[in-house]
C-alpha cells in the first residue's frame, strides 16, 4: 500500500514537472532557434487552420458563457428569492458564496482530469452535471435545497474556464494565444452582460424558478451540449497530437471533418505525447503550482482584484433596489453596463496582449543582436531568457491605477445624498464607474490567464484551475463579508477601503515584474538537477 501511495505521489510530481518543462521548453536553448520555411518538413505545432481554430474557440467560449451567466442571471432575483422563501437577503446571498466556493474548488478536479483523459470527455461530463443541477434548482422551494443545487450547478459550470483555456493551449502557439484568449473571454463575458437582464425579466414575469428552466431548456439541452457532442474534436495533445492523430470513441465528434488530409495520410506525422496515468492524488496537481513564488504572486494579486469586483457586483442588486427604488427588471438592466464593459475589456485585452508580445519580441531581438523582423518560431523549444511575464504584464501600469481610482470614485456615487434623492436618474454616475471597474478587472484577469497558460502549457487546464481556485475562494470570502462590512461602516468608507486593499497588494505585481525570470531559471535549474540525479540513479541500477 505504501508503495502504491508513493507511486501516486510521484505521478503528481511527474505531471507538474512535465508541465513545467513543457513551459520552459517553449523558451529554452542557448541560442534562439529561428524559423525558416526552407528547413524541411518538421510538423507544425498544430495543423488546424486559423478558421478551424476560431471554430473551436467559439465552441469552448460558448461553453464558457455559463461560467458568468449562471452566476449573474441570479443577482437580480436575490430580493425576490428572499421574499418568496421568507428569508433575510443576507442569508440568500450565501447561495452566491456557496456557488463561488464550489466554482473555485471544482476545477481542481476537472482540470487534471482533462489534462489526462481529454477535454471533450470532461466537457460532456460537466454539462450533464450542470443540466441536472438546473433541474433541481427549478424545483427548489427552500434555502437548503437552493444551496445544495447551486453548489452542484457551480461544479458543473466551473470546468468551462480551465478546460476551455486548455483547449486553446493545445491548438495555439504562445505568439497567437493572446488574441484567442481575448475572444474566449469576450464571448464568455456575454453572460455578464445579458444574464442579469434576462434574470430580471424572467423574475419579474415568471418568478425566479423560471431562470433555471430557461437554462435547462434553451441553453444546456438544446445549444451547448449539441455543439460539443456534434462538433468539438478532442484537442489534448497526448490524445490528438498536433491534430493529425485519428480520433476514436468519445474523443471523436459526431461530425468530423478532416482539415489537413496530407497530414492525416502521413503516418510519420501522427505524433502524440505520452499519456499520464490518472490517480486520485493527481488531483493535487493544481495545488502544487501554488508553491511556486511567481504563480503565488500572480494569482494572489489577480484574486484580490477579482474579489473587489465581485463584492461590488454582488452588492449591486440589494443596494440599488432599496436606494434608488428599482423594480426587478430595472435591477437586471443596471448590470448591462458592467457586462458590456467585461466583454470590451476581454476582447480589447486580447489585442493588447498580442501588441505587447510583439513589442517585447522586438526588444528581445535587439538585445540578442538579431536582425529586426526575424521570426522566432514559438512552436519550438527555445528562448530560456525570453521575458514572457513582462510581455503579458506590460499594460498593467495603467490598468491597475484606473481600477483603483474607479473603485474609490464609486464609493462616493453610492453614498451621495444628492444622487440618492434623484432616485432612478441618480444611478448613472455609479453605473459609469462600474463599467470602468469591470473593464479593468477583466483585462487584468485576462492578462493573468494568458500568463498562466504560457508558463504551463503542458498542464494548461490545471494551471487555469488553480487560477480559478484562488480568485473564487478569496472572492467567496469577500462576497460573504461585503454586506456585513457595508452595514457596519457604510457604503462610502467600505468601497474606499476595498480600493486601499488593492493598493496594499500591488507590491506582488512589482515582484512578479522584477524577479519572475530569475524565479523561472531557478525552477528550471532545480528540475534539471533532479532529472540528472534520477538519470544517474537509473544508470547505477542498470549497471548493478
Amino acid at each position: 500500500m505504501a508503495r502504491e501511495n508513493g507511486s501516486e505521489l510521484d505521478e503528481v510530481k511527474k505531471v507538474f514537472e512535465v508541465a513545467t518543462v513543457d513551459a520552459s521548453d517553449s523558451f529554452v536553448s542557448d541560442t534562439p532557434e529561428v524559423s525558416d520555411d526552407q528547413t524541411g518538413t518538421e510538423a507544425p505545432y498544430h495543423v488546424f487552420t486559423i478558421r478551424k481554430k476560431w471554430q473551436v474557440v467559439f465552441i469552448v467560449s460558448l461553453a464558457g458563457l455559463f461560467f458568468s451567466l449562471s452566476s449573474n442571471i441570479y443577482f437580480p432575483a436575490l430580493p425576490a428569492i428572499a421574499a418568496a422563501i421568507d428569508t433575510d437577503i443576507s442569508l440568500v446571498s450565501f447561495t452566491v458564496t456557496i456557488y463561488m466556493i464550489f466554482q473555485g474548488l471544482a476545477p481542481s478536479l476537472w482540470g487534471p482530469l482533462s489534462d489526462m483523459r481529454g477535454r471533450r470527455m470532461t466537457f460532456i461530463c460537466t454539462f450533464v452535471v450542470y443540466l441536472l443541477a438546473n433541474i433541481g434548482l427549478a424545483f427548489s422551494k427552500d434555502l437548503a435545497s437552493l444551496m445544495v443545487f447551486r453548489a452542484l450547478q457551480a461544479i458543473g459550470t466551473a470546468a468551462t474556464i480551465s478546460v476551455g483555456a486548455g483547449v486553446i493551449g493545445d491548438i495555439t502557439t504562445v505568439k497567437e494565444r493572446g488574441g484567442f484568449l481575448g475572444i474566449f473571454g469576450g464571448l464568455r463575458m456575454l453572460g455578464q452582460s445579458v444574464g442579469p437582464v434576462i434574470g430580471g425579466f424572467i423574475t419579474e414575469y415568471r418568478g425566479f424558478h423560471g431562470i433555471f428552466w430557461f437554462l435547462v431548456i434553451l441553453v444546456s439541452l438544446t445549444l451547448t451540449l449539441t455543439l460539443i457532442v456534434v462538433f468539438l474534436p478532442e484537442t489534448l495533445r497526448s490524445i490528438a497530437g498536433n491534430g493529425t492523430v485519428r480520433l476514436t470513441g468519445i474523443h471523436r465528434p459526431l461530425i468530423l471533418r478532416s482539415l489537413s488530409r496530407d497530414w492525416h495520410d502521413n503516418p510519420a506525422s501522427h505524433q502524440s505525447t505520452p499519456r499520464s496515468k490518472f490517480a486520485v492524488r493527481c488531483l493535487l496537481v493544481p495545488f502544487v503550482f501554488l508553491a511556486e513564488k511567481d504563480v503565488a504572486c500572480t494569482l494572489l494579486f489577480g484574486a484580490i482584484v477579482y474579489t473587489v469586483w465581485s463584492m461590488i457586483a454582488s452588492s449591486t442588486a440589494a443596494l440599488f433596489h432599496t436606494r434608488f427604488g428599482l423594480s426587478n427588471f430595472e435591477t437586471g438592466l443596471i448590470f448591462l453596463p458592467n457586462g458590456v464593459a467585461c466583454i470590451l475589456g476581454t476582447m480589447a485585452t486580447g489585442a493588447i496582449l498580442n501588441r505587447d508580445y510583439r513589442l517585447t519580441e522586438s526588444s528581445y531581438l535587439a538585445a540578442q543582436q538579431l536582425p529586426p523582423g526575424t521570426k522566432l518560431d514559438h512552436s519550438r523549444k527555445h528562448l530560456a531568457d525570453f521575458p514572457v511575464s513582462r510581455a503579458r504584464l506590460r499594460s498593467s501600469w495603467f490598468l491597475v491605477p484606473v481600477f483603483v481610482i474607479s473603485v474609490a470614485g464609486y464609493s462616493f456615487t453610492v453614498d451621495s445624498p444628492r444622487l440618492v434623492a434623484l432616485r432612478k436618474p441618480g444611478v448613472a454616475p455609479a453605473l459609469a464607474l462600474q463599467a470602468l471597474i469591470a473593464f479593468t478587472s477583466t483585462a487584468i484577469y485576462t492578462q493573468n490567464s494568458a500568463l498562466m497558460v504560457d508558463l504551463y502549457p503542458g498542464a494548461s487546464a490545471s494551471a487555469t484551475a488553480v487560477n480559478n481556485l484562488a480568485r473564487c475562494l478569496i472572492g467567496a470570502a469577500g462576497v460573504a463579508a461585503v454586506q456585513f462590512i457595508v452595514n457596519e461602516v457604510g457604503e462610502g468608507p467600505a468601497f474606499v477601503g476595498f480600493a486601499g486593499v488593492v493598493v496594499l497588494f500591488c507590491p506582488l505585481l512589482a515582484a512578479e515584474w522584477l524577479w519572475r525570470e530569475r524565479w523561472r531559471r531557478e525552477r528550471l535549474a532545480r528540475l534539471e538537477g533532479k532529472q540528472a540525479a534520477e538519470g544517474g540513479e537509473k544508470a547505477n541500477k542498470e549497471d548493478v
